[in-house]
């Protein structure tokens, strides 16, 4: 296989040099000593374990509880030449067993294996055959009731380990860890003076964005039209959400595919197939879509949905850019995620063999990382500094490259706001949740509130002036910085928080961040309100915009809106600065459609004119 480091590298993967932290893990492991390796994703953690393995004795195990992962990864190294299996619940009973025989025999030098298998008779004899030189454990963040995704399975490891004639290496890997899950790792493992390298977690070719559309397909539809031929991923928070959102894409025009659990796996892997190979440029998946995918031009990922937790939206989010090109992560987010997300962690059955006592642990620990999540949706400070300082990492508190960072916010002065707000909490009893708080400050005549006597709370319309989006969003703000809280349960309330005392009575000045308040902008004209001359441009503009729709076979909306048209025929543009100026057209449909509906306008007025 080759007795050096650099050799290995580039005979079997193709490289001259190694990334950040590779090569120290790497000479950690060749020196004998364990490692623990936190690497964001697209960072290269197999080659941690992949390049000692070739130039230690014996065997390599590693430990995955990802199929799919397993599969791209075996079928990689065969391709590059490295004999590698997996042993896994895909294999028929007689696969496992020929792969078993083989193993014995010595013919790999990488074995991955689930968790489950570790302890089973078969799978312990073939250790009585071979020596295992190293135990490589991918997603290692799975072993701690911290991580976001705990595998009770991940505990029966040490167990394994205790059991081997002789002590191996012991190798960890996992793109996202708080310091809490590193703590686990290292003591459930019992790792004995590991090499530890977190080559940090900020990705500066990523760009940042939250965005609270009204509409969620018609935001993923612009998104599009203003990037076209670029690949990416659209990630749902359900089977339901990936069928829709694929269909209608398809049904626009666009070449995409979708991917979740409920499909079959011929379908699944063509599905994949299609995406990774450029047959289709969009992916419409659940979260069962990624791990170990190493698409290299995946230009953005959107999130239809709000994910359940940080962790899971930096490791999906991470699989755009990992070319080093410039890319896009956008969140769209609706109160509805975050039902829908507490629906899921509320019935969650994906660890059916945790007792009752341990399962509601892991549920109030979900419900904890629910709420990092949604702040982040709701914050309007800076969006990549959020997420370094959630995985313990500090960082400017501007970056440059984040919606927040590129908007126009301003300083506010929110002490007496803050302290209406607290006021109104204590006065309804600490009873109520974040619905009825607003309704009562903003003096809402709603029969529930008014049944309950609100009304004649001191309280009580204080803020009637102010918007319930931007008085939602200095709750928000309140809950991150703990002047309130929200109760842990299915149906939350709020209360009051660590800090209120402060706000209340000891006059502390309270600033956070918000968006300018735009002057409204004038209204358009409708179409009831059209003259009628441009009545009649209107409906010619109509006739093109079909013409060209069935041409490209795609729906009349997705040329021009009705709305857009209205204005269009309103306005009378005659440039393409003017034409630029309606609501609907950017550069991308300016540059497809400008001249054709310049050309039809000007027709209009020459006709007009004779």
């Amino acid at each position: 296989m080759g007795n050096d480091k650099y050799q290995v590298l580039k005979d079997y993967f193709g490289y001259t040099a190694f990334r950040e932290g590779q090569e120290t893990l790497i000479d950690g492991i060749l020196s004998g000593r364990d490692a623990l390796g936190i690497m964001p994703t697209g960072a290269g953690k197999s080659l941690c374990f992949q390049v000692p393995a070739l130039l230690m004795d014996g065997v390599t195990l590693i430990i995955s509880p990802l199929i799919s992962l397993m599969k791209d990864q075996v079928n990689a190294l065969n391709q590059s030449g490295i004999p590698a299996a997996f042993l896994n619940s895909s294999l028929t009973a007689a696969q496992y067993r020929s792969a078993l025989e083989y193993a014995k025999s010595g013919r790999y030098r990488i074995i991955y294996v689930a968790p489950e298998r570790l302890m089973t008779e078969s799978f312990l004899d073939l250790t009585h055959h071979v020596r295992i030189s190293m135990v490589g454990v991918d997603e290692a963040h799975c072993i701690s009731q911290w991580g976001q995704d705990f595998r009770p399975s991940y505990l029966k490891i040490r167990t394994f380990i205790d059991q081997l004639e002789e002590r191996p290496v012991i190798s960890a890997f996992t793109a996202t860890a708080t310091d809490a899950v590193k703590d686990d790792i290292v003591k459930i493992l019992e790792l004995e003076n590991p090499v530890m390298v977190t080559t940090g977690f900020d990705r500066k070719n990523l760009y940042f964005e939250v965005q609270k559309p009204r509409d969620k397909f018609t935001s993923v539809l612009t998104y599009l039209e203003e990037h076209p031929d670029t690949s990416g991923i659209v990630y749902c928070l359900t089977r339901k959400n990936v069928e829709e959102v694929c269909e209608k894409l398809c049904d626009a025009g666009y070449k995409a595919t979708r991917y979740h659990a409920g499909l079959s796996d011929e379908e699944r892997k063509r599905n994949q197939d299609d995406f990774l190979y450029d047959n289709k440029s969009i992916m419409v998946a659940t979260n069962a879509f990624g791990m170990g995918i190493d698409k290299s031009n995946v230009s953005f990922v959107i999130h239809y949905n709000m994910p359940k937790n940080i962790e899971s939206y930096y490791q999906e989010a991470g699989r755009a850019g990992r070319d080093g090109e410039p890319a896009d992560c956008i969140l769209l987010y609706s109160g509805q995620d975050v039902v829908t997300n507490q629906f899921l962690i509320e019935h969650s059955s994906d660890n059916e063999e945790l007792d009752d006592e341990l399962s509601e642990q892991v549920r109030e620990k979900d419900r904890q990382r629910l709420r990092a999540m949604t702040f982040y949706c709701s914050t309007n400070e800076c969006l990549r500094e959020y997420i370094l300082r959630y995985f313990g990492e500090r960082s400017a508190n501007f970056c440059g490259n984040c919606s927040n960072c590129n908007q126009n916010f301003e300083d506010v002065d929110i002490t007496v706001d803050t302290q209406k707000i607290l006021s109104c909490v204590k006065r309804m009893g600490e009873r109520y949740g974040v619905k009825m708080i607003v309704d009562t400050l903003r003096g809402s005549k709603n029969e529930r509130l008014l049944s309950l006597g609100l009304d004649h709370l001191s309280t009580y319309g204080i803020m009637k002036e102010t918007k319930e989006q931007r008085l939602r969003e200095i709750i928000q703000f309140l809950l991150l910085h703990d002047y309130l809280r929200s109760s842990d349960s299915e149906y939350p309330v709020l209360c009051l928080g660590s800090n209120a005392r402060k706000a209340l009575f000891d006059a502390e000045k309270i600033q956070m961040k918000l968006p300018k308040e735009e002057a409204p902008k004038p209204k358009k004209a409708a179409a009831s309100q059209l003259p009628p001359e441009n009545k009649v441009l209107f409906d010619r503009l109509k006739k093109l915009r079909a013409s060209i729709a069935f041409r490209q076979s795609v729906p009349a909306y997705i040329v021009f809106t009705d709305a857009t048209l209205r204005e269009m025929a309103a306005v009378v543009p005659q440039t393409e600065e003017e034409l630029m100026d309606i609501s609907g057209i950017g550069q991308r449909k300016l540059e497809k459609y400008g001249d054709t509906f310049l050309s039809a306008i000007r027709e209009f007025l020459q006709d007009e004119e004779n």
